[in-house]
């Protein structure tokens, strides 16, 4: 007996939980602001708290040093930076959260690429006595490369500025100046003091200028789930099932989490990228069949036809389904520390499919200062960003990164050795693609995969 479950019930559940990433440049305040975080809203273990203070008084501190509950590693505690992205799990009355702490360090920019890449939400944190500074650009262009849809701008260390009204608001002001200009849909800007405790889970008494939410209010209170009906059935083939037993002689399931909107029995779909055409025949959940499923849930397809589907195929509705390409043209942040060149051979890692590409053409560069493009530089350094055309050995289903992050999203990784490289986003239209592919035109024989 099948079950029907409505999924827009389970979007009003899953608001329940936020994933958030905190980022901003080097002693901004960041591994504090988690500490108090989780300090102030009661989400630590006492021996946890116990252990900070014993490792604060052996560093001559008397009051406990809140960041040591984000800094795990000997060499961040040793240094007082953040090197590794810090995951804490921590839940109020109204909602659970996941935490990603970021370093700050230029040389860690890809590690908030890593800690951002599945959050809903971006805490960029600034001192208020330096104002905004190229870090903080980098993260902001980071998110907005993501398309984390909302960023709080925290600004921090307001006690050591008077908590002056004037200071908060032209950081703010610039702030939400560059980030705009970048696309980034939704900012908010908090006055905070991480070390003291203003404005992060209780209002300051020290601003009463500052009329807005506090950080765990806002954390608390923003809206970050869609109906997962909105968006078109996403669904790659992560393995296929065949016991081939006595009870199940016949049975042949497509395996895998489905990135994006519903599944429902009696759908016709498409199979790409070979473009054969079927029905859901059924669906399986955790061993029990279902009438319907929805992202992100892990499940079991059955199709009405024996179709030659394997690992990295994709299934989608056959009334929207994703282009298809081998010319893909992409906004990327290069991750590695040896460069990225134009000709370089590379794996391209995509939802569960990996294909051989060529790096046609790298046409700019972002600089960050001023948002211009610098042409074609040739190659990508370790933090940077810029626009490549990648040509693909087999044809890759892909979506705009603007319209899906998990089908938009892919790894550029070195073949020789498995490093990743570059963590890439696919272009809005695969029309400018096309053009895009259309000017570095060779016959297909020349790319030697």
């Amino acid at each position: 007996m099948s079950t029907i479950v409505d999924p827009v019930d389970v979007a009003a559940t899953a608001t329940s939980l936020l994933r958030f990433a905190t980022a901003g440049s080097v002693d901004d305040g960041k591994s504090t602001l988690v500490g108090r975080l989780l300090h102030d809203s009661k989400s630590v273990l006492a021996d946890q708290l116990e252990a900070v203070e014993r490792a604060s008084l052996g560093r001559g501190q008397e009051a406990p040093d809140l960041a040591l509950l984000t800094d795990g590693l000997r060499a961040e505690r040793e240094q007082g930076i953040t090197i590794d992205v810090a995951y804490r799990y921590f839940a109020t009355p109204r909602r659970r959260f996941i935490l990603a702490d970021t370093p700050g360090h230029v040389q860690y920019t890809r590690n908030m690429v890593t800690g951002a890449s599945t959050a809903e939400l971006a805490v960029v944190l600034v001192d208020a006595r330096n104002g905004v500074v190229e870090q903080t650009r980098r993260h902001a262009a980071v998110a907005a490369l993501l398309r984390v849809p909302h960023v709080v701008l925290a600004v921090n260390k307001m006690d050591l500025v008077d908590y002056a009204e004037p200071v908060f608001a032209a950081i703010a002001e610039e702030f939400t100046a560059y980030a705009a200009s970048l696309g980034v849909p939704e900012i908010t800007a908090i006055p905070i003091s991480a070390l003291a405790g203003d404005n992060v889970v209780t209002p300051s008494t020290n601003m009463d200028w500052y009329g807005g939410p506090t950080v765990l209010e806002h954390l608390e209170t923003v809206p970050v789930v869609a109906d997962p009906s909105e968006d078109p059935a996403r669904f790659p083939v992560q393995y296929v099932i065949r016991p081939q037993t006595p009870e199940l002689p016949d049975y042949r399931g497509y395996a895998g989490q489905i990135a994006s909107g519903v599944l429902r029995v009696g759908d016709a779909v498409t199979v790409l990228p070979s473009g054969r055409t079927s029905t859901i025949e059924a669906l399986d959940v955790l061993g029990q069949a279902v009438d319907v499923a929805w992202a992100p849930q892990s499940v079991t397809v059955r199709l009405a036809d024996d179709l030659d589907i394997s690992r990295g195929d994709l299934i989608a509705p056959a009334a929207a389904p994703p282009a298809t390409t081998q010319d893909v043209e992409a906004t990327v942040c290069h991750v590695a520390d040896r460069p990225l060149k134009t000709g370089q051979r590379v794996l391209l890692k995509h939802t569960t499919r990996t294909v051989k590409a060529i790096v046609k053409d790298i046409p700019s560069r972002l600089t960050l200062d001023d948002l211009s493009q610098h042409p074609a530089p040739g190659e990508l350094a370790a933090n940077d960003i810029g626009r490549v055309v990648l040509r693909t050995a087999e044809p890759l289903a892909l979506d705009p990164y603007a319209d899906s992050r998990r089908t938009g999203s892919f790894l550029l990784i070195d073949p020789a050795d498995g490093t990743t490289l570059t963590a890439g986003m696919a272009g809005s239209a695969f029309a400018e693609a096309a053009e895009a592919a259309a000017a570095h035109a060779d016959d297909d024989a020349e790319w030697d995969f």
